[in-house]
């Protein structure tokens, strides 16, 4: 079994790999690409790797009901709907506020483990979903906050993004992806993702013609969605691993990397407020989650009864 060191590598990774994403959507969409054809091709890049993987490893695709629900629940709540909502909102946002919004996740997933009795209720953790809605509130109240006032409506399009994550992830905690690893788990959600995609968009005339040449947007596509197969096998893999709890915590990485990747790549500067808001976000994230002591000795506990059996 991996040690408290290798996962805790395998979070910073992670963090630091989605908070890449952010700045690589924002290069996608700058061209005008519509969000169904990105949405189509990071499912057919995705099906592709992770395909090779499982043949590479011998792996099968489990088709029993738990596994084929997973793939249809993740598909729809944990790409279709968030990425639709994410690629619409980056076209109008910089990418560093997107990676503040994407933050909210944990805190909006409190309130579903709730419901699911997942969790248990805690004034910290009410406390923190507190202190992450004041900074959103940050971010749209004040007139100098975002770089133009006409983005505080693309502000409520990013959150619907961090509301499905919410959801898909109390999914995965509650009732599991049935007899699917991680690999093929996101394996068959893409599938299934690009079989939805397909027809939204032929429909909807956001067809992305590849063969006739990649630019920066399509190279932006093409990484990130590398980039993502790896990073969202690997989380689902910690989930089942540590703990969804423990590994949530990814989201503080995801931030402050999403914010300094942007700053690197696409020169973003940001107004005090918008500082300010990543402040609240990051100590709201630090009640909503257990300190790392606690999800240490939870993966111990973990690891004791896995040795023990």
């Amino acid at each position: 079994m991996m040690g408290h060191k290798g996962l805790f590598l395998v979070l910073v990774l992670i963090g630091t790999g989605w908070g890449l994403t952010q700045p690589l959507t924002k290069l996608a969409v700058s061209t005008g690409h519509g969000q169904f054809g990105l949405i189509f091709w990071q499912q057919v890049i995705m099906v592709s790797v992770l395909g090779a993987a499982m043949l590479v490893t011998g792996r099968g695709l489990p088709r029993d009901r738990g596994s084929l629900v997973a793939y249809g629940v993740i598909a729809m709540v944990g790409t279709i709907l968030p990425n639709s909502a994410s690629y619409r909102a980056a076209a109008h946002l910089p990418a560093g506020v997107m990676s503040i919004l994407l933050s909210l996740i944990p805190m909006l997933a409190f309130p579903v483990a709730l419901m699911l009795g997942i969790e248990r209720f805690r004034w910290a953790r009410l406390g923190g979903l507190g202190f992450g809605l004041a900074a959103v509130l940050l971010l749209v109240v004040p007139e100098a906050s975002l770089p133009d006032p006409q983005m505080v409506p693309w502000v409520g399009v990013a959150l619907v993004a961090g509301v499905a994550y919410a959801f898909e992830g109390n999914f995965v905690a509650r009732w599991g992806t049935g007899k699917a690893d991680a690999i093929q788990t996101i394996f068959g959600a893409s599938l299934v993702g690009a079989f939805i995609a397909l027809p939204l968009m032929m429909g909807s005339g956001q067809w992305i013609d590849l063969s006739t040449g990649l630019g920066t947007p399509e190279w932006a596509l093409i990484l990130s969605s590398l980039v993502h197969a790896v990073v969202y096998a690997s989380y689902v893999w910690l989930v089942g691993r540590a703990g969804p709890v423990f590994a949530v915590q990814c989201s503080y990485i995801v931030t402050l990397s999403g914010v300094l990747w942007a700053m690197l790549l696409l020169t973003e500067s940001y107004s005090p407020f918008i500082w300010s808001a990543l402040g609240l976000m990051l100590l709201g994230l630090s009640l909503v989650q257990p300190k790392p002591k606690a999800a240490l000795d939870a993966i111990a506990a973990m690891g004791e009864t896995t040795e023990k059996t």
